[in-house]
């Protein structure tokens, strides 16, 4: 019997095999966590999950057991269990503002928005990232501009085949249609190591990352991106808010939605919900950002630097040992 045992996964797989049980998650995207994650949790000493959103919504999920014949309330069941945060540290030896001038990025405008994250299954406005809608919204708001900026898109879906590729670019064309004289909106398909992540966020001609995301257990490239010193904008909710502030980035409004049925799978389940962006908002914070350009680096290379101490793999390190050495009590 070990003396800590210690799983990375998602809640509903936690089990007891040691002494001491420690259970990490990347945590949850929406208001409500399922049931058997709840239950998962309660298997475990300690759950240690990645951002203070995670743990809230995790601490508030509860669940009422009534009686089947009075419809009484027999018992509740919520988290009994310890949840602390340990935020994903970013190997700043890796990600930083350092540019590596032999990573090319062949398109001819000089200032492109860039999106990194899945795009996964969902009707239009009701994926996890929002991909669809940020899509348009680029497009509506650029284009009747004289110079236009460009939207590139890093994604994909389930993996990297023809398929997929083919699958995201009839995606892309379905959303532009007809519109007349639309700005490039260019897809980035296929792995990238960490390094080469690092060269596409440097690269001169990406000057912000985009992200209308419904929902972050954390948002990783976010915080990656930001050791660049460049701007990002981003919707005003979930994970991401632990290194994202509005005093150096532009987050947009919105409000809270049903998670629609063609985005519910078993971990986004339905009755929850979670963030629909401003499209408006959304435009004219791009607008900005593409109009004042200099203002709002400035505002990023200060993040910069905030970032790279308070969130790096050390610091990550110095939290987890902290957690550990206040939680665990191994005495016989």
């Amino acid at each position: 019997l070990p003396d800590i045992y210690i799983q990375v996964t998602i809640p509903n797989e936690f089990r007891r095999f040691g002494r001491v049980n420690i259970g990490i998650t990347a945590g949850i995207e929406t208001t409500v966590a399922p049931k058997d994650w709840i239950d998962g949790c309660n298997n475990v000493d300690l759950v240690i999950t990645t951002s203070n959103f995670s743990r809230d919504v995790l601490l508030s999920t509860v669940y009422n057991e009534n009686d089947k014949v009075t419809g009484k309330l027999v018992r509740q069941h919520r988290i009994e269990k310890p949840v602390k945060v340990l935020f994903e540290g970013v190997d700043t030896e890796i990600y930083n503002d350092t540019y590596n001038n032999k990573f090319e990025l062949d398109i001819p405008e000089e200032f492109a928005f860039l999106f990194v994250g899945h795009w996964l299954k969902g009707d239009l406005g009701q994926d996890r990232k929002d991909v669809g809608m940020l899509i348009k919204s680029f497009i509506e708001t650029f284009k009747d501009s004289d110079d236009k900026p460009a939207l590139v898109l890093k994604t994909s879906s389930a993996g990297f085949s023809v398929k997929d590729r083919e699958q995201m670019l009839d995606r892309i064309k379905t959303i532009i249609g007809n519109t007349e004289n639309p700005p490039s909106v260019y897809l980035l398909f296929g792995e990238l190591t960490d390094n080469e992540m690092n060269d596409l966020y440097n690269h001169p001609k990406i000057k912000a990352m985009v992200s209308l995301t419904k929902g972050e257990g954390f948002g990783r490239p976010l915080l990656e991106f930001t050791l660049s010193g460049k701007p990002v904008l981003a919707s005003n909710w979930s994970g991401h808010k632990d290194f994202l502030d509005l005093e150096h980035s532009i987050l947009i409004g919105g409000k809270l939605t049903d998670v629609h049925d063609s985005a519910i799978d078993n971990f986004i389940i339905k009755g929850s919900k979670w963030f629909t962006a401003n499209y408006d908002e959304a435009g004219q914070g791009m607008m900005l950002l593409y109009k004042n350009y200099d203002v709002y680096l400035n505002r990023s290379n200060e993040l910069k630097e905030i970032n790279k101490v308070n969130f790096s793999l050390d610091k990550m390190t110095e939290v987890f040992k902290n957690i550990l050495s206040s939680k665990l009590d191994l005495t016989p």
